[in-house]
C-alpha cells in the first residue's frame, strides 16, 4: 500500500509539472505561392498566404510598452522568407554597420536551429529598423558566440511608417523582411522538403533603456528576460 501510495503521489506531481508547462509553439510554413520582392513593405501578394504568428510578453517585470509584432514565414526552392509587422509608436535605431549590437535599438530576432535532434548551435540573425544586420552562430545556448561567422547572400529591407530617431513625434510602426538563402545551413541541414521540421525562436526588442521589452514567440520559461532557450524553440513545419 506506501508503494502503491507513493507511486500515485510521483505520478500526480509529474501530471502537475506537465500541466504548468505550456507547450512549444508549432507554425506551418507554406510555399510562397508567388515572388517575394524583398522592400520590408510585405504588401505582396504572396505574404497573403502565410499564417500570421503574434509575439507573446512574458514579463510583467519589463517596463516597455506593449507593442504588437506579428510574424509571417513563407519558403520557396531558394530562401526561407521572414516577415514582421511591427507597432511603434517611437522608432529609434543607431547601429549602423553589419555585426553592431543591433539588439539594443529597436529590433527583430530569428534564431534558426535546422537540425532540432541538437540544442547545442543554432544560427542568429538581429535585425534594426535601420535593417543593419547582426548575425552570428550560437553554441551551448550563447554561451559562445561566433560573430565573424558570416551569412551569405541574405536580402533584408526595412520600411518605416514614421521618422527614425526623432523622439518628439509618435510614429506608428515599422516592418522588416529578410529573405535567408537555404546554402547557409547546409553545414547542419539539406535544404528542407515537405514535412520537414526545424525550429526557430521569433522575437522583438522594443524600446530603449530604461524602458525596455522583450516579447517572443515561444517562451522561453526564463525569470528574467532572455530569448536564449533552443530546447523551448517553436517547431517550423513546412508545408506545400
Amino acid at each position: 500500500m506506501k508503494q502503491l501510495g507513493l507511486s500515485c503521489c510521483l505520478c500526480c506531481l509529474a501530471y502537475s509539472l506537465t500541466a504548468q508547462t505550456p507547450p512549444r509553439p508549432r507554425y506551418e510554413v507554406k510555399r510562397a505561392p508567388s515572388a517575394i520582392q524583398v522592400d520590408g513593405k510585405l504588401d505582396e501578394k504572396a505574404w497573403q498566404a502565410a499564417n500570421p504568428l503574434v509575439l507573446i510578453f512574458p514579463w510583467e517585470s519589463q517596463t516597455g510598452a506593449k507593442q504588437k509584432t506579428t510574424v509571417r514565414v513563407l519558403w520557396d526552392d531558394q530562401n526561407l522568407y521572414i516577415g514582421y509587422t511591427c507597432e511603434d509608436a517611437d522608432i529609434t535605431a543607431q547601429f549602423t554597420e553589419r555585426d553592431d549590437p543591433t539588439y539594443r535599438d529597436d529590433a527583430v530576432e530569428a534564431f534558426i536551429n535546422p537540425r532540432p535532434s541538437q540544442t547545442d548551435v543554432y544560427l542568429g540573425l538581429e535585425m534594426n529598423a535601420r535593417a543593419v544586420l547582426y548575425d552570428y552562430l550560437s553554441v551551448k545556448s550563447a554561451q559562445y558566440v561566433f560573430k565573424r561567422f558570416n551569412l551569405q547572400g541574405v536580402h533584408l529591407a526595412t520600411f518605416i511608417d514614421g521618422t527614425l530617431n526623432a523622439r518628439g513625434d509618435r510614429d506608428k510602426g515599422w516592418s522588416l523582411e529578410v529573405a535567408i538563402p537555404w546554402a547557409n545551413f547546409e553545414e547542419l541541414s539539406q535544404r528542407p522538403e515537405a514535412g520537414a521540421v526545424w525550429t526557430a525562436a521569433f522575437n522583438r526588442w522594443d524600446g530603449v533603456e530604461p524602458d525596455r521589452r522583450l516579447s517572443m514567440w515561444a517562451d522561453p520559461l526564463d525569470r528574467s528576460p532572455n530569448p536564449h532557450h533552443p530546447e523551448r524553440f517553436g517547431d517550423l513545419v513546412f508545408v506545400k
